[in-house]
């Protein structure tokens, strides 16, 4: 008698329920789940982040091909990456941030093994889309933990709400309210980002 193939049981973790992983077993889980966005917190807690939708998949595009066009004119800089990248804190939190952004002499300072696995660094700059299932608690949590462990600046972008945040490390959160364009400020001269394909 011939089995069917059987199929993958999915666990759904209420939030109530932390799953507590060392780096080591997070490093384990992530290399067996290639397609799942994982990451874990400063505490080894264990976030598991569900795929996209069509809607904020599309907008995340928006995002990182904004980035990479500007990093293609000015790749002396430094190196932009996408939303697959994995960063681990020096508070010890593993996150990949939608995009981001790290100083070439930060990046040129890692050996090529540190470039190859989780960087060892946080990003100089950072974004996190929010999506239908995100709460915004967890994303501003987020965005100060960024700030916390060495961002530059770092854009929160709610299309739920047509807002989008704007962190400075040891600076009060700016909100603007529907805005049409970002500026990368001094952070990454000369990139502007256009929001019409993201908030709308």
């Amino acid at each position: 008698m011939v089995q069917a193939p059987s199929q993958p049981l999915l666990l759904q973790l209420p939030d109530e329920i932390a799953l507590q992983v060392t780096r080591e077993q997070f490093a384990a889980l992530v290399a067996a789940n290639r397609d799942l966005r994982l990451e874990r917190t400063a505490t080894g807690h264990l976030i598991v982040n569900p795929p996209t939708g069509g809607e904020i998949g599309h907008r995340n595009l928006s995002i990182t091909g904004q980035l990479s066009v500007w990093f293609e004119a000015n790749d002396t800089l430094g190196k932009a990456f996408d939303s697959s990248t994995g960063f681990a804190l020096p508070n010890g939190a593993n996150r990949s941030p939608d995009a981001s952004w790290v100083r070439k002499e930060r990046w040129e300072a890692l050996t090529p093994e540190q470039r190859e696995g989780f960087v060892p660094l946080c990003p100089d700059f950072v974004v996190e889309l929010r999506s239908k299932t995100d709460s915004l608690k967890d994303l501003r949590e987020k965005m100060q933990e960024y700030m916390e462990n060495g961002s530059q600046l770092g854009w929160l972008i709610d299309p739920k709400n047509k807002r989008v945040e704007i962190y400075r490390p040891g600076q009060v959160v700016e909100i603007l309210e529907n805005p049409r364009k970002l500026s990368g400020e001094k952070i990454l001269p000369g990139f502007v980002l256009t929001l019409k394909r993201i908030l709308n």
